[in-house]
């Protein structure tokens, strides 16, 4: 393909929160290209067994490195996703596998490890789930250290002593995979940006890219082919755009005057009549909504939690991890959403059933109503951690006021015999039947927040990922601005609360229509907060009268 030589935007699949500006490096994607493939036998196939069994343990030794190291340095739930490659690595069947090719196809230990782990890679890549298809990478991953050790190699960039090189300097990284190690190996210090051409938002490089707070996109078809070393690239995290060739204009745009190669943000004070919060995916993302002054947590995603465990947490762990950001945000408000999974988000560990429409099935509430144990246990946790400090509970996709009433009533049930606890319960305008009947539903329910990215797919029709029918995802259709100002006039007619959250929330071309709509509580990547207030400062914000 003829590279670009002019501004030119794509839209991806947005991993990880942020704005970065800088030059690129790519990734070396051939450095298994041209492995050894030989045939042996006799006292030959010891010595490939042998090597099999020496790199089996040489990387399962490194994993538990890495797992450590990571835990000090991140934290233990995304340490966790080590633990899970090494359970891969230390699986009996496959290793048993490898050995049986070695001695039944005489073919070598490079040989055996990529076919058997390539089968069940792409066994995985076949399944109509997202999650299980991110968990074909942590086989690819696997497969990948095991012929570094073998062949003495690790993954390094594709550029070499040319003047334009970022090797030492601030680069955005460009590859046809966000893998775990990519992310960990290139020096996150100088790493600000990840652009790939594959990889899911559950996937445990995502994951790991959001805590060391990295902008990441991906699905960007043929991006090794449409620029070099040395190109400047814009990775937008929040709405999933890369700019290749940005011009200054651009540049000044979406990062001010913070500079080209940098993506960090700076805390700006809170703005007179506009509450910003800051919405959060794990519990340690609350010190860099502290650190941008953040008026509050106006959406904590707990599923997240769970995606980087790789199970369902404990009650006591659940509270654990609310109560940390009850208590770090004291004196303001926390919005915890319960668990949102199905769609977008279905966890393997949880045996949710294959559905050929998933967004439009077994998803938020009507899952959590389908799992009783799984809200009780979550349910206990937030009422146990309320006793620290008040929180705001979120329930999701919700559809209607009976479906609401049901949820909360089995929240109480499973939370009755908990003393002092200090809970507001209320939900996320998602579904257009809910919006259309907010005014019934704020008579019961003490607050709401309109969750932008769900409603706009649900109200056009359109899938937000699908680049085919991507240009109907927009916020600037007049309909969804008259579904916000039905929302919002209903909550102030109770008295209520209301918020939102979302893409719409955080970018500043719509602020003044979400203050004409009435709504001045906004929840964002942290990363944005500064930006909206900013944007509030500049354009003047009224007081509410």
């Amino acid at each position: 393909m003829t590279p670009i030589n002019t501004e030119t935007v794509f839209r991806g699949l947005a991993l990880s929160g942020g704005i970065s500006v800088g030059r690129v490096c790519l990734f070396n994607e051939n450095r298994h290209s041209n492995l050894p493939a030989y045939k042996v036998a006799g006292d030959g196939v010891d010595r490939e067994c042998a090597r099999v069994a020496r790199a089996l343990k040489l990387v399962s030794e490194r994993l538990e490195r890495v797992r450590a190291d990571v835990a000090q340095r991140i934290g233990q739930a995304e340490a966790e996703i080590f633990v899970a490659q090494r359970m891969i690595l230390e699986d009996a069947s496959l290793g048993a596998e490898v050995l049986r090719a070695i001695r039944e196809r005489g073919c070598n230990a490079e040989t055996a490890i990529t076919s058997v782990l390539d089968f069940y890679e792409g066994q995985l890549q076949q399944v109509d789930d997202d999650y299980i298809k991110d968990r074909a990478s942590d086989i690819g991953e696997v497969r990948r250290r095991l012929l570094d050790v073998l062949g003495n190699m690790r993954p390094s960039l594709q550029c070499g002593p040319e003047s334009h090189c970022q090797r030492g300097h601030s680069r955005i990284v460009v590859a046809e995979e966000l893998t775990p190690s990519l992310t960990l190996s290139l020096d996150p210090e100088h790493t600000i940006g990840f652009v790939t051409e594959h990889g899911g938002i559950n996937s445990h490089a995502a994951i790991l890219a959001r805590a060391l707070e990295i902008p990441a996109v991906s699905g960007v078809p043929h991006i090794h082919s449409l620029i070099s070393c040395g190109t400047e690239v814009v990775v937008n995290g929040d709405t999933g755009e890369v700019i290749i060739r940005p011009s200054e204009e651009t540049v000044r745009r979406l990062v001010g005057d913070r500079g080209r190669t940098t993506s960090g943000a700076r805390a700006a004070a809170p703005v007179a009549g506009l509450r910003v919060m800051a919405s959060i995916s794990r519990a340690g993302d609350v010190a860099i909504a502290r650190e941008m002054q953040a008026e509050g947590i106006g959406l904590y995603r707990t599923e997240f939690e769970f995606m980087a465990a790789g199970r369902v947490l404990t009650e006591d762990e659940q509270t654990d991890l609310y109560t940390q950001v009850a208590t770090a945000m004291r004196g303001h408000p926390v919005y915890i959403r319960l668990l949102d999974v199905g769609g977008d988000k279905a966890l393997q560990f949880l045996d949710i059933p294959h559905e050929s429409n998933p967004c439009l099935g077994f998803r938020g509430a009507r899952l959590l109503l389908g799992n009783p144990d799984l809200l009780r246990t979550q349910a206990r946790a937030l009422a146990r951690a309320s006793q620290t400090a008040e929180l705001h509970v979120m329930y999701p996709m919700i559809t209607g006021v009976e479906q609401f009433r049901k949820l909360r009533a089995a929240f109480a049930e499973a939370t009755s015999d908990i003393s002092g606890q200090n809970m507001r319960h209320g939900l996320m305008f998602e579904v257009p039947a809910a919006c259309l009947e907010a005014e019934r539903l704020f008579e019961i329910a003490e607050f709401g927040s309109i969750g932008s990215n769900d409603l706009i797919q649900y109200l056009f029709a359109v899938d937000r990922d699908n680049e085919l029918v991507a240009h109907d995802y927009t916020a600037a259709n007049p309909v969804f601005w008259e579904v916000l100002g039905r929302v919002a006039a209903a909550a102030h007619a109770k008295g209520r609360p209301i918020s939102i959250c979302g893409e719409a929330a955080g970018n500043p071309a719509h602020l003044e229509a979400l203050m004409d709509a009435g709504i001045r509580q906004l929840s964002v990547t942290p990363r944005l907060i500064a930006k909206m207030r900013a944007a509030a400062t500049q354009r003047g914000v009224p007081r509410p009268t």
